[in-house]
């Protein structure tokens, strides 16, 4: 247990955090092919002046003195995890830009919101590309989709279909009631497990309750295999979410062949083959539904659109022809899967464990959605707007606890300057929204978990358009669906604060706060016990 379980883990990290003992067999392996690589190819090239050329006009921002042909690619070897090198040598060096030279590509992180914003709002049509990378394209099935594509004929196409079929308010109000059985369903799931005398494994509920939604926003159903009788995650859906969450894990996640392109096809770092098979899993679970769904449409069975799916099967051209192809559908399908399953959930798994650390701020919450909806009916999608300070607890474990360390690159389509620094075209901007959230120049006291710090006497929002942390992110490549990311981390908080009493097993009085090792979710999966404290018959009796 951590000696004060009420704050996260500090930015700074020890020094045996960064030594060469940490490093696996494979990325050694990754060395010293890279090293052998590079020997050949200084024999045959001329050192090129770019790396740090001498220019007249602003400089680049503060980095590593890079190596040549490989830039600072053997530190991102040695020192794992990648992002937290990068924030201890951003703080080392007292900066919140750096220029991180990787190959031939400059990489350059931001953990300050002025130039956050400088960035994707005062230039965010300079910032609207994306990089080709080997999980880029898994992700996107070649790039035919709308979040990881390059500013392409395509992302126009695929991004104009889901604003105005997708995640319109229109189209959000006509799948209330899908959403609404996996609230239901949620509770079901954990009442089940209390009448078991079960503990909850808190991860695994909110995990699979975000992919519940979107399987049944999608496809109208919330199992591929045989329905579990308790409401909770058979095999095939405990597969599918955990490939959809190993394929996130990998996307831009500094595989060393996205930056020495020579070397793509070898799986020297292992990253290539796991962000594919985990790519590949997810299609093979959902692919054979659209092609069921195809020949429904073709043959006549089906007749009336009920999901996502059939909207996107039965869109026209002005020709009157299919606006998209099969294949076009089922990577975009699959792309809304990966897109809005893991904010959600990892924020509230952390907000549970803050507030079973602090009763007080737990009983604050409990004490307003009993006030605002009462102990004689379930909490609704209509309650959000007036559960203030349940959102608060939400955005302050957005702040301080995000997902994923950076947010996905942004490429710069010409040379530009941020901050007085030169950017230069082609240059991989990413947000930090650990370096963000936790900057102690924004935040007072930032690795102090307190939902106050976001009530100013209006209406709290989930999405933070001043970018002093990325919950949504903003501009023309942020997230065009925080109307469904908000219902679902809300619904998700207030089913199971208004729902259920919890307490730690074993009578603990505080739960370990610590990150894990080489990601950002908790270290270990929140498992608490769970007591009814509502009427009897407000809890669902079947799923």
């Amino acid at each position: 247990m951590t000696t004060d379980i009420t704050t996260a883990t500090p930015l700074s990290i020890p020094t045996s955090t960064f030594t060469t003992t940490t490093t696996t067999n494979t990325n050694i392996k990754a060395l010293i092919i890279v090293f052998l690589v590079t020997i050949i190819g200084v024999l045959k090239l001329k050192q090129r002046a770019s790396f740090r050329k001498v220019r007249k006009g602003p400089s680049l921002p503060p980095g590593p003195t890079p190596w040549p042909i490989l830039g600072n690619i053997p530190e991102m070897l040695c020192f794992k995890p990648t992002f937290r090198w990068i924030h201890q040598m951003m703080k080392d060096m007292n900066t919140d830009i750096a220029c991180i030279r990787l190959g031939n590509t400059n990489i350059i992180p931001v953990t300050c919101p002025e130039i956050a914003r400088e960035m994707l709002k005062k230039q965010d049509a300079n910032f609207a590309d994306r990089p080709l990378s080997v999980s880029a394209h898994a992700v996107s099935g070649g790039y035919m989709t709308a979040v990881t594509v390059p500013l392409t004929e395509q992302w126009k196409k695929m991004r104009k279909i889901l604003v105005s079929e997708i995640v319109s308010h229109a189209r959000h109000k006509w799948l209330h009631d899908k959403r609404a059985e996996e609230s239901d369903n949620l509770v079901f799931y954990v009442h089940n497990q209390y009448k078991n005398n079960k503990v909850v494994n808190i991860r695994t509920a909110t995990q699979h309750y975000c992919g519940n939604v979107v399987r049944k926003i999608l496809f109208s159903r919330r199992y591929f295999g045989e329905p579990m009788k308790d409401g909770g995650p058979g095999p095939d859906e405990i597969k599918h979410v955990e490939a959809v969450f190993t394929a996130l894990k990998y996307v831009y996640s500094f595989c060393v062949s996205d930056y020495l392109p020579f070397l793509r096809g070898l799986n020297l770092d292992g990253q290539e083959q796991i962000a594919k098979d985990a790519n590949k899993t997810v299609r093979d679970y959902q692919n054979p539904i659209v092609d069921e769904r195809y020949e429904e449409w073709r043959t006549g069975q089906r007749k009336e659109m009920e999901d996502l799916l059939d909207v996107f099967i039965t869109l026209k051209n002005s020709d009157g022809k299919p606006l998209l192809t099969p294949d076009e559908v089922k990577n975009q399908a699959a792309e809304i899967m990966l897109a809005a399953v893991d904010n959600p959930s990892n924020v509230v798994e952390w907000v549970m464990a803050e507030l079973m650390n602090q009763p007080e701020l737990l009983k604050r919450a409990i004490e307003e959605i009993d006030r605002v909806v009462g102990k004689d009916r379930l909490v609704q999608e209509s309650d959000i707007a007036n559960l203030n300070y349940v959102k608060a607890c939400a955005r302050e474990s957005f702040r301080l606890h995000p997902i994923a360390p950076f947010n996905l690159p942004h490429v710069a389509i010409q040379d530009t300057v941020v901050a007085g620094y030169f950017i230069p075209k082609g240059s991989h901007t990413i947000l930090s929204r650990y370096g963000l959230g936790r900057n102690p120049k924004i935040w007072e006291d930032p690795l102090k978990y307190d939902p106050e710090r976001h009530l100013k006497g209006q209406d709290v929002m989930l999405t933070e358009h001043d970018l002093r942390f990325v919950s949504f992110s903003t501009g023309r490549r942020g997230c065009i669906a925080a109307l469904l990311g908000t219902c679902m981390t809300t619904m998700l908080l207030a089913r199971l604060l208004q729902c259920f009493d919890w307490t730690l097993p074993d009578g603990a009085s505080g739960f370990d706060l610590s990150e894990a090792e080489n990601e950002l979710l908790l270290a270990n999966p929140l498992i608490a016990s769970a007591k009814p404290r509502l009427a009897p018959h407000l809890y669902p009796t079947s799923n």
